[in-house]
């Protein structure tokens, strides 16, 4: 059976290209960077080319580029990395809210679009606030923040602004201009697992989690993945369309078939790449199953969540019940998806959707 993949916004394929670029490395790479003979040399080499490539991707110096294992890393050095009382959101990604849990932190709450107001970020403000962080697009609704203006009002208070750009890097323009710290994943860019980046603008200074060697400028300690920062440096000059049509294709097409069928976050503005919908009398884990079974791989929920029993806190936190968040499903399109695709997709979703609800005792 054919299989087509739908479900990006968790992980993306490595891309052919950065494959490429990937194997010489393992194969001749294999020197620490730190080291000061050829083998080593060679390997500092090919990390500073990956810290240009990911700095060009950005639009800053590579002087800015932190290579981590990842965004979770990304996110708790970012956080970590300053002392002081902290601004987030209720609906930001767990590498954020499960490292505040014992912080001093207020929760600014997002609307019913998943938007999170500037205003309501002004005032979650204190004297002794040192960051404000906030998800540049959400990983399940796929809304963009107005990251922009929120760093203006946290400079404006004295206080870092830092962004989760894990969801939005390479679907949307991203401009770091007055961005103190921005999150880089590769595995979402079609690069491997295992290697990030946490941009920290020059000037600004953060408290390293990690301790041993000088490396990544002492802001991270740990010797260098040098194949894994080659992969995001490739990662970083793919070419990459514009998905909107293919997801507004979908859209629709779901829209058209399938009754009671409704877009979570339709009101917002919303990465290219992602839709998340619910259906009225169906649990999402089975439709998840029911069109895994048809060969397409789409979600419930976020990645990190799986097997999770609550329902997701994003659907619950811009007003949905609990049977409502259950009922969803993200659909997050990528490189490689095309129209017939798409159309497969919509054709799947409607049969799956008419027998779940033949067998549901609560859709009528």
């Amino acid at each position: 059976m054919e299989r087509f993949y739908f479900d990006h916004n968790a992980t993306t394929p490595v891309a052919l290209a950065v494959i490429d670029a990937l194997v010489p490395v393992l194969r001749e790479g294999f020197g620490n960077a730190s080291s000061i003979h050829q083998p080593g040399q060679q390997a500092k080499q090919i990390l500073e080319r990956a810290r240009r490539q990911v700095a060009a991707f950005l639009n800053c110096s590579p002087k800015e580029i932190v290579f981590t294992s990842g965004g979770t890393e990304s996110d708790n050095l970012a956080i970590f990395g300053v002392n002081g009382h902290i601004v987030t959101s209720n609906i930001e990604h767990p590498a954020i809210l499960a490292a505040c849990r014992d912080l001093d932190v207020t929760f600014v709450e997002a609307d019913s679009n998943g938007l999170i107001s500037p205003d309501r970020v002004r005032d979650a403000i204190r004297p002794n606030t040192a960051l404000v962080s906030i998800m540049h697009s959400n990983n399940e609704l796929g809304t963009i923040q107005d990251i922009e203006a929120m760093a203006e009002i946290a400079h404006d208070a004295g206080a870092l602004f830092h962004a989760d750009g894990v969801q939005a890097a390479g679907k949307i323009p991203v401009n770091l201009k007055n961005i103190d710290l921005y999150t880089l994943s590769g595995h979402k860019l079609n690069a491997p697992k295992g290697i990030g980046v946490l941009y920290v603008r020059q000037g600004v200074d953060i408290t390293p989690r990690q301790y041993g060697g000088r490396h990544e400028s002492g802001r991270r300690a740990g010797t260098e993945n040098v194949p894994g920062a080659a992969a995001l440096g490739a990662a970083c000059q793919l070419e990459r369309p514009d998905l909107s049509p293919l997801r507004d294709r979908l859209e629709q097409g779901i829209l058209a078939k399938v009754p009671q069928a409704v877009v979570n976050g339709a009101g917002a503005p919303r990465v290219p790449n992602t839709t998340n919908i619910r259906f009225a009398g169906i649990e999402g884990e089975a439709m998840v199953i029911a069109l895994d079974l048809r060969g397409f791989a789409v979600s419930s929920g976020a990645a990190c969540s799986s097997g999770a029993v609550e329902p997701s806190h994003v659907l619950t936190a811009i007003g949905l019940t609990r049977e409502e968040a259950k009922a969803s499903i993200r659909f997050s399109l990528g490189l490689g998806n095309t129209v017939e695709q798409v159309d497969a997709l919509i054709d799947a979703v409607a049969a799956s959707a008419a027998h779940l609800r033949r067998l549901s005792p609560v859709y009528a």
